[in-house]
């Protein structure tokens, strides 16, 4: 009897297998993409009816490009003011799961802003912004938001290693078409740029990014930095990849950890069912 038919074999193959499948979801999942981060929403609201079916408009335009493009940018007019508005999903996410992140925005946007003529919705895998014409402009690079771990780096070490973390992280973006993630000794770090903007703009927002977090979160062992026009994102493993920040870890650990748990379940399958023959084999020995 060959070991691949073997029932034994099989369902060794079968629960390893499930057992790999299951870790690697819990992985892809585990980043809780479509969750909010926050919300910014004008204190003014619209006034003519008519400015919340042209917003509808925008939204139903919006979405329906979030299964082709991770970026879209567009304008609205009704009878009353244009509005213009955008969508960006991380550069990490798949065509099907920034349509999933998008989707939720449109909806989520009217519940958090209502009527405001301005509006920027930011969840952790996309986010989505209108603004009707007119709306004073801000700054690429007025912090919108940030926020720091709570727990602080043991010893020392910790600030050099995210510091080089972040220098290549600079490097790295200007030619990456403005995503880009990477690590350092344990340090991962990633940044975006909102999908229009040129590569000199974009380095510059980035550092300004590196800059804030630097000074606002210290000796945090993670934080995310949101600009107008930028994010960055950083989590350090003093012990290695044991879980997953809530902006998700860069895409080589995640390669890392496919490889290692595929390897595991193969390397597994093939000792049981090794063992499995020998006692077949010696069995047919003793008779």
């Amino acid at each position: 009897m060959g070991f691949i038919t073997n029932p034994f074999c099989l369902f060794s193959f079968t629960l390893f297998f499930l057992a790999g499948f299951g870790f690697l979801q819990s992985v892809k999942t585990a980043s809780n993409t479509n969750a909010l981060v926050y919300k910014g929403c004008a204190s003014q609201s619209f006034s003519d009816p008519s400015y919340s079916q042209t917003l509808s408009s925008l939204f139903a335009s919006l979405t329906a490009q979030a299964s082709q493009a991770a970026f879209f940018k567009t304008s609205t007019g009704g009878s009353g003011a244009t509005i213009s508005g955008l969508f960006q999903c991380r550069g990490d996410l798949t065509n099907e799961e920034c349509y999933s992140c998008v989707s939720k925005l449109p909806d989520m946007s009217k519940h958090l802003c209502g009527n405001s003529v301005a509006a920027r919705v930011q969840l952790y895998g996309c986010y989505m912004l209108y603004q009707i014409s007119g709306f004073p402009e801000i700054s690429g690079v007025e912090m919108l938001y940030k926020t720091c771990g709570t727990s602080q780096a043991a010893g020392s070490g910790f600030e050099e290693r995210r510091d080089t973390a972040f220098s290549v992280l600079e490097s790295g973006v200007a030619s990456s078409k403005g995503f880009y993630t990477t690590s350092y000794q344990s340090v991962y770090v990633v940044a975006q740029c909102e999908g229009d903007l040129g590569t000199s703009d974009c380095g510059d927002c980035v550092k300004t990014a590196v800059q804030k977090a630097q000074v606002e979160c210290g000796s945090a062992i993670s934080g995310q930095v949101y600009l107008h026009r930028c994010f960055i994102s950083y989590s350090y493993y003093p012990n290695g990849i044991t879980r997953r920040s809530s902006s998700g870890i860069g895409q080589n650990a995640g390669k890392t950890i496919a490889i290692v748990v595929g390897g595991a379940a193969a390397l597994g399958f093939v000792v049981i069912c090794l063992m499995f023959i020998r006692s077949l084999l010696k069995k047919r020995d003793d008779y």
